[in-house]
């Protein structure tokens, strides 16, 4: 079995770009696969808040904990309402990076979109740790190999979501639904065995007698900050608004207003469950696992499916990530902040780049912190609360600017919001600094550097390959050389081509010019430009319906080799731009590939032409003067 056939065992065969509307959801598969992170939060959030007040106040941390849990749904309803005015002012989508780079500048841009990737990167790894822990709690014997478990579920949603968009949102959709209706059962059993009076206290709660302290502010403040964890999903359906189906705009909004009333009944249920049941935070059994004991029983069928359905949305969650995450990358990648190649969709129309980078790095965070769920979460929140801040200020701005509709009422909304989100994010801060917020910062800002250098290189590059204004006139070179045949592939018109175009002019005069088209707007430029110059060699564009440009080229010089008549040869020219070391990855290195393509195939020669697109534009050596 061959590298391709196995590819499409694993993800399915290619997809046309024109089947990119048939890969979009709507509400009922929207919902998730994009709030899966959100409603997930259940299986966690209550454990985290009952961890900061149970070694406190013992069995007085239940009313406290009821009043943090209402402050995080009024919370989420106050995220829900700004968040569906950033769907209505950016249904492109990219959330608080497009509001902030409109509206903000640059540098808040960066750091929105760092906090964003942090989160993402932090949901995936958190939700997999969380689904390996309600595993274990079921079977105790699998908790020596939990970390392995944690890294197969990631390995496991990659794949999943390498399939596509649709196929991924059903094959995640139901085990959610799944989640939801058994939690409703659970909730709803358990309020009416409590009321009359069926449920017994889980039994290490029972041993908890004495409090070891007083209900402080900072207490609250820091059950708050961990509490926050099950907020961090919430961005995700601004980020991905182009993934639904038409009227996106309205589906993203119906699936956000959902999501608040899903995440209103379960978690407050379960915090009130937690409450009625008297359970506490235990290093053997999720709370969610003694709450399923004590309504059903140990060792009753429904205990085995409350963790089974916990597990897989906590699994996901992590789904939310894939989604939200690659349409970011994405937007960063066209705008320069990020290799290229994270703006290509792969042969199942996802951004494949963006989903291998998610996996990979969550995997480094799970190996690195033993899969331990808790030591996790203080890193979880700070960066996507930051993201909020900035994404509230910017659409202040944003109505500012404008002063269409009812800005003011709008504007007062995203205003308030970004002074509550802005206030939560110094609580995470002040309450988890030592306990790792302070990673995330650093983390952050390691990442903005990191995307401003390429950023920076990418500048360079472009202002290096543009043809100024007085070498178009002697740009190119006039030859009258005997026939050979000769094939110039290009995507765009700038200093590379112009340079391997004129060598191949030297080498001969019958000269096409190839171009694969994956955009058509990239296309008609290309076309435009390339009529500017005034060349008499042919221009030949094909179209690459499932985005496979060096499959497409690769067929075409086939087809070519398929005419030569005997002792003729096809020679291939390509420019090769040559970059320092550490910039290689951010250029797709398409010569070399071909290069390896090529190389058992006989009649047929690559010529690459170097192209140092580091030196100075101004330099005499690298303007054009080939006259």
């Amino acid at each position: 079995m061959n590298a391709n056939a196995l590819k499409y065992r694993l993800i399915g065969k290619p997809l046309k770009s024109s089947e990119i509307e048939s890969q979009k959801y709507g509400v009922v598969w929207g919902l998730p696969v994009l709030s899966s992170d959100a409603i997930s939060s259940v299986a966690y959030a209550c454990e985290e808040i009952l961890l900061v007040l149970v070694p406190v106040l013992a069995l007085a941390s239940y009313t406290p904990m009821l009043g943090v849990a209402g402050a995080i749904i009024a919370l989420l309803f106050m995220l829900v309402l700004c968040y569906r005015q950033v769907i209505d002012a950016y249904p492109q989508g990219g959330g608080a990076y497009s509001v902030a780079r409109e509206n903000l500048g640059r540098v808040p841009s960066l750091v929105a979109a760092s906090g964003l990737i942090l989160g993402y990167v932090l949901t995936i790894a958190v939700s997999s740790c969380s689904g390996a822990a309600a595993v274990t709690s079921a079977l105790p014997a699998a908790t020596p190999f939990k970390v392995p478990l944690i890294v197969a579920f990631v390995v496991l949603m990659t794949i999943g979501n390498l399939h596509g968009l649709r196929e991924s949102s059903k094959m995640f959709g139901l085990p959610t639904y799944f989640f939801i209706a058994s939690v409703l059962v659970m909730i709803v059993t358990g309020v009416v065995k409590s009321a009359l009076g069926l449920t017994t206290p889980v039994q290490q709660a029972a041993a908890l007698s004495q409090t070891t302290g007083d209900l402080t502010l900072f207490l609250v403040l820091r059950a708050f900050s961990s509490g926050c964890s099950a907020l961090t999903g919430v961005e995700a359906i601004s980020n991905s608004v182009p993934n639904f189906a038409a009227p996106a705009r309205q589906h993203a909004k119906a699936t956000l207003n959902l999501l608040g009333i899903v995440v209103l009944v379960i978690f407050g249920g379960v915090c009130l469950l937690a409450m009625l049941c008297q359970v506490t935070p235990s290093s053997e059994m999720t709370v969610v696992a003694q709450i399923a004991t004590s309504v059903f029983g140990a060792d009753s069928i429904m205990f085995y499916v409350i963790q089974a359905a916990t597990a897989l949305i906590l699994l996901l969650a992590a789904n939310t990530a894939y989604n939200g995450l690659p349409q970011l990358m994405s937007l960063l990648s066209l705008d320069g902040f990020l290799p290229k190649r994270f703006a290509d969709k792969g042969s199942r129309l996802v951004y494949t780049h963006g989903i291998l980078f998610a996996s990979a790095f969550a995997i480094v965070l799970v190996l690195a912190f033993s899969g331990d769920t808790h030591m996790l979460i203080p890193l979880y929140a700070a960066g996507v609360f930051l993201s909020f801040t900035i994404a509230q200020g910017g659409m202040v701005v944003h109505w500012r600017r404008n002063r269409t509709g009812p800005w003011l009422r709008r504007a007062s909304i995203n205003g308030f919001g970004a002074i509550v989100t802005a206030g939560v994010f110094v609580v995470i801060i002040t309450t988890n600094f030592f306990a790792g917020a302070w990673i995330s910062l650093v983390a952050i800002g390691c990442i903005v550097a990191v995307m401003s250098v390429i950023n920076r290189h990418y500048r360079d590059v472009k202002q290096s390959l543009a043809i100024h204004d007085d070498e178009k006139a002697r740009a190119l070179l006039q030859v009258d050389i005997p026939r050979t045949h000769v094939v110039v592939p290009a995507y765009s018109v700038n200093r590379p081509f112009i340079k391997t175009l004129n060598y191949a002019r030297s080498l001969s005069n019958d000269i096409e010019v190839y171009h694969v088209k994956v955009s058509a707007a990239a296309t008609r430029r290309f076309k435009a430009d390339y009529q500017r110059l005034g060349v008499d060699a042919p221009l030949v564009i094909e179209k690459a319906p499932y985005r496979n440009v060096q499959e497409v080229l690769i067929n075409h010089i086939d087809a070519r080799l398929a005419l030569l008549e005997k002792h003729e040869t096809l020679t291939i020219v390509m420019p090769q731009l040559v970059t320092k070391p550490w910039q290689m990855p951010l250029h797709n290195q398409t010569t070399l590939l071909l290069e390896s393509e090529l190389i058992e195939r006989r009649d047929v020669a690559l010529i690459t032409i170097p192209y140092l697109i580091y030196c100075p534009p101004t330099s005499e050596s690298c303007r054009i003067d080939l006259q």
